[in-house]
């Protein structure tokens, strides 16, 4: 998933700041208690969306794909005073590690859940974002930017993970994953949009930061 060398990504993660207690506890439990722990954005992705989260000061943050809460916490920590932070999961059974968590961060009232299918709710969300970040299911990446845009307020920042797909992006295979198509069209489409400027990063499984003009 990384493209560089863990002894390099080492050195990058030894010369960044730290993760907190709590975040380092949940990244802890989440390698205990799930069965896809890779889908966790760790340490050194946690810093940079906390960093990017920081600069922003968002009053709205809207986070597609909770997993057990760790970048929801980061995301949270760049909230201003009263900002809330809604994040969207459909997976009732990762509720009690979220909850915990949540609650131990005293973010919980900062905090809004949607345990249910993305698509779903996003075209029920009246509000406007500052920061969206989409780390879902990445066969409805294309359909949830159709709907993501117009929630993302002017100016606002959109960040989509894993965009690189662990390199497969750049593959010649005619035989490639739906997944793959998908990601592939989905960066053409945000490197094109009239209303986006992106930039797309080889950080972790790739991040691209998009900022709506």
């Amino acid at each position: 998933m990384d493209f560089i060398s863990k002894k390099l990504l080492d050195y990058c993660i030894s010369h960044s700041s730290k993760e907190s207690e709590i975040l380092k506890e949940l990244n802890r439990q989440t390698h205990i208690r799930t069965l896809n722990p890779r889908m966790i954005c760790g340490r050194h992705q946690g810093r940079f969306l906390s960093m990017v989260s920081k600069i922003i000061r968002p009053k709205k943050i809207l986070e597609i794909g909770t997993f057990t809460g760790y970048s929801t916490l980061c995301l949270a920590e760049g909230l201003e005073t009263q900002g809330t932070i809604d994040t969207i999961d459909n997976n009732f059974e990762l509720k009690k590690i979220q909850n915990y968590f949540f609650n131990l961060s005293r973010l919980q009232n900062q905090i809004r859940q949607f345990t249910c299918d993305a698509i779903d709710i996003l075209p029920m969300l009246k509000d406007k974002y500052d920061l969206i970040f989409l780390d879902a299911d990445k066969r409805n990446y294309l359909k949830y930017l159709n709907f993501i845009i117009p929630l993302l307020k002017k100016k606002g920042v959109l960040i989509s993970d894993n965009v690189l797909w662990s390199g497969k992006v750049v593959k010649a295979d005619d035989n490639e994953d739906l997944e793959t198509q998908i990601l592939k069209k989905f960066n053409q489409k945000l490197s094109n949009h009239k209303d986006l400027e992106t930039v797309l990063l080889p950080i972790r499984d790739g991040i691209s930061i998009s900022i709506k003009v």
